[in-house]
């Protein structure tokens, strides 16, 4: 077409698509060019800024490996996984939250009653929960399992660090039949994110804190209920509220305790090494039917 204007280019863009086979990719992509189309009318972007913003995503492709995504990190430090996640969570259930970069396939099998710990450094954590029904009120998830991870004391998941042995922190739990679980960790420790490539350049060209709060990664599947990717928070983390990749939800933020060796569930008290005093969270994870 030889006479496009600012004014005709997203409609001569759809006008192109006309033909696509698949009409949700034609709604997603036109949709997306007449955002990206109304942003450089709306900025009157320059050719300097256009170069850097290609220069940034290139950059952005050179650095990601299967280890860091830096394509992920821009999509969380904009808020559009936090977005995606807010408006994909069932009516009812447990928030959705972040997957984040260091989650590791094939974790451990972790018995109910197991331990995370295992006399690394840190305040040692009891954490007791259930998973319930998000349709049926108190009712428990029979055959739940719980993929879950976190970083150590020292603030690094073991994917990043050398010293740690192979998946520390990972493991995934059966609940009991009742839909309730207990096992020993310690206190995760909140992180910065990665903030050596373009995303942290942009996170200092906004005076933005790099910061993200203490959390559990969790996802939760059982027969007949959807998936469920989240994050639980400690109530007392100094960065709930400048979360970097706006992950925090109310329901997500755990209320923190302390707990007694004799208070603690019987199949955790033969532990020999439990501490007569320990941190204690309670987690009650809800999920939606399929």
């Amino acid at each position: 077409m030889r006479d496009v204007t600012p004014e005709t280019l997203t409609q001569t863009f759809a006008a192109y698509a006309a033909k696509a086979e698949d009409p949700r990719l034609r709604e997603v992509l036109c949709s997306l060019a007449r955002h990206l189309h109304g942003f450089v009318r709306e900025t009157g972007l320059t050719h300097a800024e256009w170069t850097a913003g290609l220069q940034a995503l290139t950059r952005a492709g050179e650095i990601t490996t299967p280890e860091r995504n830096e394509f992920i990190l821009f999509s969380d430090l904009f808020g559009v996984s936090a977005l995606v996640d807010m408006v994909n969570t069932p009516a009812g259930a447990t928030s959705c939250s972040n997957l984040g970069p260091f989650h590791q396939r094939g974790a451990p099998p972790l018995a109910d009653g197991g331990d995370l710990w295992k006399g690394q450094p840190g305040q040692v954590m009891v954490v007791t929960g259930r998973v319930l029904d998000a349709a049926g009120g108190q009712g428990g998830v029979a055959g739940a399992t719980l993929d879950m991870w976190q970083n150590a004391d020292n603030g690094f998941y073991a994917a990043q660090d050398a010293d740690q042995p192979a998946k520390n922190y990972h493991g995934m739990l059966s609940c009991a039949a009742d839909g309730s679980f207990a096992f020993t960790t310690t206190r995760p420790q909140p992180y910065t994110v990665p903030y050596d490539g373009p995303a942290g350049d942009m996170l200092r060209g906004l005076a933005r804190d790099a910061w993200r709060p203490a959390h559990l990664h969790v996802i939760a599947e059982a027969p007949g209920f959807r998936p469920l990717v989240t994050e639980l928070f400690l109530e007392d983390d100094p960065y709930l509220d400048t979360d970097a990749v706006f992950g925090v939800r109310a329901d997500l933020v755990v209320r923190l305790g302390e707990m007694r060796r004799e208070a603690a569930p019987a199949r955790l008290q033969a532990r020999a090494a439990l501490p007569e005093k320990v941190l204690h969270a309670e987690l009650l994870i809800r999920m939606a039917r399929a």
